[in-house]
């Protein structure tokens, strides 16, 4: 799914559709381990059902974007949309961690570290909340072979570094 701007893939994903309980049997049977902050954003209210949409998505990191010296994630989402890219739909994570099944092992198996980790795909999306405690998005990563679906929180003051990677949608 990664690439620059002229050689990219772009993966075509069906988004929502699916309750809750159907959305957490699907990630467990394909072996995705949740961390407490994914479980809290799939206990949102964006998780109810609701009629699917087809999106297309990409993979950019911060320096595509522009962003050399890394950027918070208001500057991250500013960034995304001048380079003509849109936010994901709230509930895209876990279904991007179900299509997305070639991503590459970590380079480490730290699972928090209170920084961006070393080979994190994150589902750039609106924040569900302002509040600073609840988390702000997901990130796919693999660790040890076996596929992840974490939240993350963060400050708009936290500082993302030029190599982090985001997944985007194409407007349609």
């Amino acid at each position: 799914m990664d690439g620059a701007d002229g050689d990219e893939n772009i993966l075509r994903l069906t988004v929502g559709g699916s309750t809750r309980a159907q959305l957490r049997a699907a990630l467990e049977s394909h072996g995705v381990l949740l961390n407490a902050h994914a479980s809290t954003l799939l206990d949102h209210e964006a998780f109810d059902r609701r009629d699917p949409v087809e999106v297309s998505v990409v993979e950019r990191d911060l320096r595509e974007l522009g962003l050399g010296d890394g950027g918070t994630l208001p500057e991250v989402f500013a960034a995304a949309g001048e380079h003509g890219l849109s936010l994901c739909p709230p509930d895209t994570g876990p279904y991007l961690r179900l299509a997305l099944r070639s991503q590459p092992n970590a380079p480490d198996s730290i699972l928090s570290a209170g920084r961006s980790p070393a080979g994190a795909i994150k589902a750039a999306a609106a924040p569900l909340s302002d509040d600073v405690e609840f988390p702000k998005g997901f990130y796919l990563r693999v660790v040890d072979h076996v596929p992840w679906l974490r939240g993350y929180r963060c400050d708009d003051e936290y500082r993302f570094s030029a190599g982090d990677r985001f997944a985007f949608t194409l407007p349609s």
